[in-house]
């Protein structure tokens, strides 16, 4: 397979269409940028959508692989080459991320050790070790799932931190004998990880094909969202609800939305590539 004939294909399909790259964009619910990157060969288009994408431009996947519309007497033999070269790449990608999560492992792994031995070569026992290697353990068991699947496995690692944060921070509380990191803790978590759920909700549904409008939704959402974990705060530790620096993260959220906005209507409106 070759990326770069395979973009040149699509963006002759497309023009045989009459489609331009922001309409084959929206009809895939993806970004003109994604398409723009096919074209030039920087990237190939995801097996998730090359159905929908040989549909509206009257090919086969067979003739997307191929770079070229294939006559029916090397189809089959096309098909099968197509089918190795799909299959080869998919096993690179597993191989390269196998190889980094066993790195990334081992890394922490060696962490771990390396605690347990300073540990109980000065104390003799186990202590102080036991904190450090509970928030590695943490960190492996929410990573662990996105660098192994990529993207595919954000969602997992999503899932992780929400079901292991409060057994983690109870645990936490227990070893350094604080009660207020699980009573304090807990509340925070449970607010930060319902504003990412909100993010990863609109991300999906806005970020495919406007990620600058789901970027300054995101920012807007961040200054409720802040103010209730301060709110919180407050009542908990009698701290004030906003300081100073508080309105100025307030003034750069604001702004940051309003550029994401802007920007957003310049790259619809053609001023901006």
């Amino acid at each position: 397979m070759n990326q770069t004939e395979i973009g040149e294909f699509i963006a002759k399909c497309r023009k045989e269409k009459k489609l331009t790259q922001a309409q084959l964009a929206e009809r895939l619910n993806i970004t003109d940028r994604a398409v723009s990157k096919w074209e030039t060969g920087k990237s190939m288009p995801d097996s998730s959508i090359m159905l929908e994408l040989c549909e509206i431009l009257g090919i086969t996947v067979n003739d997307l692989l191929s770079g070229e519309k294939i006559s029916m007497e090397s189809y089959e033999k096309k098909a099968d080459e197509n089918l190795i070269a799909l299959k080869r790449k998919d096993e690179n990608n597993m191989t390269k991320n196998a190889v980094i999560s066993l790195l990334f492992s081992a890394t922490l792994l060696i962490g771990i050790m390396v605690c347990l031995i300073c540990n109980i070569a000065i104390s003799g026992n186990l202590t102080w070790s036991l904190i450090p290697i509970s928030s590695i353990v943490f960190t492996w068991v929410v990573s662990f799932p996105s660098i192994i699947l990529g993207k595919k496995g954000m969602l997992i690692s999503l899932i992780s931190l929400s079901a292991f944060v409060i057994p983690y921070l109870f645990l936490l509380s227990r070893l350094i004998r604080v009660k207020e990191v699980f009573s304090v803790g807990v509340i925070m978590a449970v607010v930060s990880i319902l504003f990412l759920w909100v993010i990863a909700a609109i991300w999906k549904r806005v970020g495919k094909t406007r990620k600058l409008i789901a970027l300054g939704m995101i920012f807007l959402l961040a200054i409720p969202f802040m103010v209730i974990i301060n709110v919180i705060l407050s009542r908990m530790i009698v701290e004030p609800v906003l300081d100073i620096w508080d309105m100025l993260s307030i003034f750069i959220l604001l702004i940051l939305a309003f550029i994401s906005f802007i920007c957003d209507y310049a790259k619809k409106k053609g001023l901006m590539k």
